[in-house]
């Protein structure tokens, strides 16, 4: 084996290991192949889904005008766009107080049974959210908290305290250092929190808003669960464009899926390419300490 397989060849002053990358870029091609597939369906003429030809015969805009302005029963993407935005940022304020709350408290406070807390927490973390679905549906519907989206609400936001621990990790590397000097001029717990550690830890806020705001846009069991009254105007978008591929609608409908799926995916990656920065960090900074 030559050294510049071991040490990588420099390009442009950038150390570049070839096999690597070449194996990288097959792999990212294939990952890719699906994408743009995707894309380039939602701009086919066609309503039904074509396997005998990856471009489509002719381009339109059409299942776009379609999705957005021609709504029916089956199709109403507006109103699930909405309903999820709504769900998602209510479910992201929420999730983001209770998960830095929880991590300030597990980071920066000592108390009888923190420790078996801890560790029963991260037990927990390690089983499915939906294995619990059952119970959860019927505990909501003696409520009457079913088929609503206040329901759904609680289900994402209730438990996103278990997920204290890369904030907590966060936290443990902001120095005691700090806190104690603000306990010396006299400022309360509660002062610290808001006034000295989370101007401190905009990474970890970053992370904790973008990944408690994904969870509805993405989540698809406990919504089915949830919102089963067949009403498509409640739905979230995740469950509206799945119900497009029925088999009774899916030679009528995929051209708009497709157009769907990639409406969806722009606000999503505008969010990422944004705040990339701090949700590196945030996972990072997140990683160093338990």
């Amino acid at each position: 084996m030559n050294a510049s397989h071991k040490k990588g060849w420099y390009i442009g002053g950038a150390r570049f290991y070839p096999m690597r990358h070449i194996v990288l870029l097959v792999l990212a091609f294939f990952w890719l192949i699906p994408i743009v597939w995707l894309v380039l369906n939602s701009f086919s003429a066609s309503n039904s889904m074509s396997i005998s030809r990856f471009f489509p015969e002719t381009y339109t805009l059409e299942q776009y005008r379609k999705l957005l302005f021609a709504t029916d029963a089956a199709s109403q993407f507006p109103q699930w766009m909405l309903n999820t935005f709504i769900i998602a940022i209510f479910n992201c304020i929420i999730s983001t107080f209770f998960v830095l709350m929880v991590a300030y408290v597990m980071s920066r406070m000592r108390f009888p049974g923190r420790k078996p807390l801890m560790n029963l927490s991260m037990i927990l973390g390690l089983f499915p959210g939906f294995l619990s679905m059952i119970a959860v549906y019927f505990i909501l519907k003696t409520f009457n908290m079913t088929n609503s989206h206040i329901g759904l609400i609680l289900i994402y936001s209730a438990s996103s305290g278990l997920g204290y621990l890369i904030a907590k990790g966060f936290f443990d590397t902001i120095p005691q250092s700090v806190s104690e000097a603000a306990k010396l001029d006299g400022a309360s717990e509660n002062r610290i929190f808001w006034q000295v550690i989370v101007p401190m830890s905009k990474p970890i806020l970053v992370y904790t808003i973008i990944s408690a705001f994904l969870a509805p846009w993405m989540d698809f069991i406990m919504a089915k669960i949830m919102l089963n009254s067949g009403k498509a105007t409640d739905w979230t978008v995740a469950l509206g464009l799945f119900g497009m591929l029925d088999r009774t609608r899916k030679t009528v409908y995929f051209g708009q899926f497709c157009a769907g799926g990639v409406l969806v995916s722009i606000p999503i990656s505008i969010l990422f390419v944004i705040m990339q920065k701090f949700y590196v960090e945030g996972i990072t900074g997140g990683s160093t300490k338990g």
